[in-house]
């Protein structure tokens, strides 16, 4: 069985790599990509933006000229990922973002769409990134009452969010397996003289440069010992594999609003 897939915002460093991804994929047929309406690569090759030469398929402008799919991999921005959605409700078509920066009240949109389409919100998709928050829980149960927490990622410079969708998930993995609220326990910066850390603290910092792909690490540090629960992205294509998977499990799924764990099995 192969699932028909459409890559949405295919002309960016992300885009390119899914449609590589897809086209060798053994289980995923692409039918199509999309770029914005003013993109000077509307109409170009797929496989010619990927730089894996022509496969005859070209960048389209409209989902109305992707309806061939039945998965659609959306990795935009935040105002284009939520008209989006919208579209795949009134087409019912299923839909995994990777677009990152949400707010609580966006994820609470993206949340009631589920219950019309499947639907997979994933600000990684990563096999290692979803594996490591479920160790993140594991770690957060047996040490988090009594450890300092701080997270710490780095990005390449052209990275618009921060801190990063994974390194708020992460947050919110250790905060909701401790019973904390992130909202209020996350601190994001420090500067200065401060007051003595507080131990239900949730730390985050972070740092842009150059083309790191992604590093993210978690502490748990006591006085005397310390656990760091780190990974690492060499390279974009394990983004583009992992959404792979995830298109596929998704094409089979009901209505819902599901994560990477989700399509990893790792909530069993």
């Amino acid at each position: 069985m192969k699932v028909k897939v459409a890559i949405l915002g295919c002309s960016g460093r992300m885009g390119r790599n899914l449609i590589k991804a897809a086209h060798e994929h053994e289980s995923i047929d692409l039918v199509g990509g999309s770029v914005r309406a003013s993109s000077s690569f509307s109409g170009f090759d797929l496989g010619e933006l990927a730089g894996i030469g022509a496969i005859g398929l070209t960048a389209a402008t409209q989902l109305s000229e992707l309806t061939k799919a039945d998965v659609y991999i959306d990795f935009t921005s935040i105002e284009t990922t939520l008209e989006n959605i919208d579209w795949c409700m009134q087409h019912h078509k299923a839909l995994v973002i990777g677009t990152t920066g949400f707010s609580d009240e966006q994820v609470q949109l993206i949340e009631n769409a589920g219950k019309s389409m499947p639907v997979v919100l994933a600000p990684n998709t990563s096999v290692g990134v979803n594996l490591m928050f479920k160790l993140l829980e594991v770690t957060a149960k047996a040490i988090g009452d009594y450890t300092d927490i701080e997270i710490f990622e780095a990005h390449h410079r052209f990275k618009k969010d921060a801190p990063s969708g994974t390194a708020v998930k992460m947050g919110q993995v250790i905060a909701d397996t401790l019973g904390r609220d992130l909202n209020k326990v996350a601190v994001y910066g420090r500067e200065g003289i401060t007051e003595e850390r507080s131990r239900d603290t949730i730390g985050f910092a972070t740092v842009r440069a150059g083309d790191i792909v992604g590093e993210h690490t978690a502490y748990f540090a006591d006085l005397g010992e310390r656990i760091e629960i780190t990974h690492k992205a060499s390279s974009r294509m394990t983004f583009a594999l992992g959404a792979m998977r995830a298109a596929f499990w998704l094409f089979e799924a009901k209505n819902g609003f599901y994560d990477m764990q989700d399509v990893l099995g790792l909530k069993d």
